[in-house]
């Protein structure tokens, strides 16, 4: 289950972009009420054969061999596609999903948006989760208004939240995003009320950082979590970081990677980069996942980038989608690996397989997807209304894409 920036209740923390805005919020339905009652219909169409239209970026996952959020929650739950019958028959919940949609359980697994609070303006990224963002699409007419209010600006929400979390049995997996985590004053608030509670014993805490900064507060409460995982946002480790992830630049990230590194080590969290592939980095990143190989850390991508549509990396012409198709077989072909399909993605025993795997799935992307190169004109208008503003222009960060984007009215 997932609670979005506005307070806003979703079924899935990996619902279509296009599905997240139900009117059912935090101000005026309790997570008890939403998940028992209102997810009944969600959950019986499911138990139908259905598709609900939130799982539309999952099935993409799939079609392409990319784990999907589907996958990884049927595994909690003891379910696996490729021996479904077999395993569905031997789940420990089976007995729940008799039921139907009715349940009077809660989810043991949340992610958590706390907000746009943010330092960072990334390109791919959108004014409800990014608080720079909206502030500089509102000055350059992208958008009329400001995304409404965080919901963890309201103290009473917040508790409302965290005794619904106290008061449920078996909480596994709490996964905190923002905006960046660490500058939102709630997440340190919630962190200490669950540490008080005593859930810091039994539950996992999940949170993803842009790398811009580091707080020795909130770190010292994290130490006292019996597992944390830490996912930590790079595109590349080249220039072209510093532009998508504007105005976060590479020394800092690089900095606070090490740091974030070491402590980890120290603890034995888990640790994954988490990548957003574009148009503009997905012929740039092998530099990560080289470094995650080494390093055994895995490297996940979430979903396929779906908006904003003139980012999507099937907007690149063909011919250049051949080419980084071509760079990245030539990695895989370099870093062997066994053939077993990885769902555990959070297991580090088989980072290295993941890491091929999750970087497998692009070229599959990339062979596969329709040609969308006519949203290049989109592209390069964005990107204007972007530079005009910031100052800087993409051929500085991508010089090979010059003659593309000139064409495209750059």
């Amino acid at each position: 289950m997932r609670i979005n920036n506005a307070g806003h209740y979703e079924y899935c923390r990996w619902a279509a972009t296009d599905q997240r805005y139900s009117a059912d919020n935090i101000y005026n339905i309790t997570p008890v009420e939403f998940f028992q009652q209102r997810m009944t219909g969600v959950r019986q169409e499911l138990l139908n054969g259905d598709s609900p239209p939130g799982c539309a970026e999952c099935i993409q996952m799939e079609q392409h061999n990319k784990i999907s959020g589907r996958q990884k929650q049927l595994l909690k739950a003891g379910v696996r596609l490729e021996h479904f019958e077999k395993t569905l028959a031997s789940s420990p919940w089976l007995t729940e999903f008799a039921q139907g949609g009715a349940t009077s359980q809660m989810p043991q697994d949340w992610q958590i948006d706390l907000g746009n609070y943010c330092n960072g303006a990334c390109v791919f990224c959108t004014p409800h989760s990014s608080s720079r963002l909206a502030t500089e699409f509102k000055k350059i007419g992208i958008i009329g208004d400001l995304p409404p209010a965080n919901w963890t600006d309201d103290p009473v929400r917040v508790q409302q939240l965290v005794d619904a979390l106290i008061a449920s049995a078996h909480i596994q997996y709490l996964h905190f995003i923002g905006g960046e985590t660490l500058i939102t004053p709630a997440f340190k608030t919630i962190l200490e009320a669950l540490i008080q509670s005593g859930l810091n014993r039994t539950a996992t805490i999940g949170f993803t950082t842009n790398l811009s900064v580091w707080r020795n507060d909130v770190v010292e409460l994290l130490t006292q979590f019996q597992g944390v995982n830490l996912g930590m946002s790079v595109e590349s480790f080249e220039i072209v970081n510093d532009y998508v992830r504007y105005p976060v630049c590479l020394p800092t990230v690089l900095e606070n990677m090490e740091r974030w590194i070491e402590i980890s080590q120290q603890h034995n969290w888990l640790m994954q980069f988490r990548t957003t592939p574009t148009a503009l980095t997905v012929g740039h990143m092998l530099g990560v996942y080289e470094y995650a190989w080494h390093h055994n850390i895995a490297v996940e991508s979430c979903n396929f980038l779906n908006k904003p549509e003139c980012l999507r990396p099937s907007v690149l012409p063909p011919e250049y989608r051949q080419r980084i198709v071509s760079d990245l077989e030539a990695w895989i072909d370099q870093h062997p690996v066994g053939s077993d399909v990885v769902v555990n993605i959070r297991d580090p025993n088989v980072a290295q397989q993941q890491i091929v795997q999750d970087l497998q799935s692009y070229v599959n992307y990339l062979k596969a997807e329709s040609d969308e190169s006519w949203r290049l004109p989109d592209l390069v208008e964005y990107l204007k209304r972007l530079e005009a503003n910031r100052g800087n222009s993409i051929v500085t960060y991508l010089p090979e894409y010059e003659e593309l984007f000139t064409t495209a009215g750059y």
